[in-house]
């Protein structure tokens, strides 16, 4: 998130706090310092949001068994946020990695239950441990609505992705019962606030904020599945821009610089390809300047070509979700598209993409 304050590591996963998790930080201990005093107030509002990062500890040691970095853990207003590399690559895993956070939170409510219960402790203590159960008894099942962004959304989403075997559609799915969950909580609070449903106007706003929250999380979730699903059914070779810079290596410099330079579009370089039309590399025009105007007639195209990178080379039946992910990865702009035999069938561009896309879109 960003303006988020790094605190440090937690079990090499970087911890961070957002800046409204302080006011709500703040909120909580006022609740609470005037039943315990505001030194009590302060310990147990840093134990309430403990057990939101031991929520987010299981979210996260879910996703490492399974082989996915943790970018980070975050802290805000709502709660907490494993920030993951990349998604379960199984409905399982994503289930596993869903409902980990609130096993986590109903482990510590039997926990802190049994030791308030057969502990035999007194004061304070007596009053902290059993709201420590009952809050993290509310945190799971809170999490556990059936709604995105929420880990129960999360568990629906796996779910449906297991029966039709298409994760974007569990996702889509899940995100529009979070847009419901969205509806209702604000319609709920703003009924509180005007007092339809009896008395509660900070209780109400709360409730709104809430929904609102989910409201937002849960559509723009859906939005981008929808998009992720539309560029699994589009392929590279679709993307490929018509008039893609490409030469052959036997050429001068002299007719690249009138036929493909002088008075055209302008291009930083151009994919060669031999006779057959194979690539062979690429040519950067900077390079044109290594050698005098005077033997470009007699220098071809080959004379300063250069190998391609492989790594940034797709396929033309590659999907373009596949290709968007490279692109991200690799901080590219522009990819050769290859067919299996080395026949170069043009250059596909990053904005290519997206109007792409868009077109797609406005067919539909």
């Amino acid at each position: 998130m960003n303006g988020s304050i790094r605190i440090g590591n937690l079990f090499g996963i970087p911890f961070f706090v957002h800046p409204t998790w302080f006011f709500i930080l703040g909120l909580v201990t006022l609740s609470y310092s005037s039943q315990l005093g505001i030194v009590l107030g302060s310990i147990v509002a840093l134990l309430l949001f403990a057990s939101v990062l031991a929520h987010e500890l299981g979210h996260s040691f879910a996703a490492i068994r399974q082989g996915i970095e943790v970018k980070s853990i975050t802290l805000f207003l709502f709660g907490g946020l494993a920030n993951l590399a990349e998604e379960s690559k199984t409905p399982a895993g994503a289930f596993w990695v869903a409902i980990a956070g609130p096993l986590v939170s109903f482990l510590l409510f039997g926990l802190f239950t049994f030791l308030s219960l057969n502990a035999g402790i007194s004061g304070s203590l007596a009053v902290i441990l059993p709201l420590l159960a009952y809050t993290n008894l509310a945190l799971g099942v809170f999490n556990l609505i059936p709604g995105l962004p929420l880990d129960g959304g999360n568990v629906l989403k796996a779910l449906v992705w297991k029966i039709t075997g298409n994760p974007f559609k569990g996702v889509i799915f899940a995100g529009r019962v979070g847009q419901i969950f969205g509806f209702l909580g604000i319609s709920f609070g703003l009924a509180i606030v005007l007092g339809l449903l009896g008395r509660g106007f900070t209780g109400g706003w709360w409730y709104a904020l809430i929904g609102w929250f989910l409201l937002q999380n849960a559509g723009r979730a859906t939005q981008y599945a929808r998009v992720q699903n539309q560029l699994t059914n589009l392929k590279a070779e679709e993307a490929v821009n018509p008039n893609s810079p490409i030469v052959l290596e036997s050429i001068s410099l002299r007719k690249l610089a009138n036929d493909y330079v002088i008075g055209k579009e302008v291009w930083r370089k151009f994919l060669v390809i031999d006779e057959q039309g194979r690539l062979v590399g690429e040519m950067a025009i900077d390079d044109m300047r290594t050698v005098s105007t005077d033997l470009w007639p007699s220098t071809p195209v080959r004379t300063l070509t250069k190998p391609v990178d492989q790594t940034k080379v797709v396929s033309p039946n590659q999907s373009l979700l596949d290709v968007a992910k490279l692109i991200e990865q690799t901080n590219a702009t522009e990819l050769p598209v290859v067919q299996p035999d080395g026949v170069l069938v043009g250059l596909l561009e990053k904005d290519s993409i997206a109007k792409l896309l868009e077109t797609k879109l406005q067919k539909r």
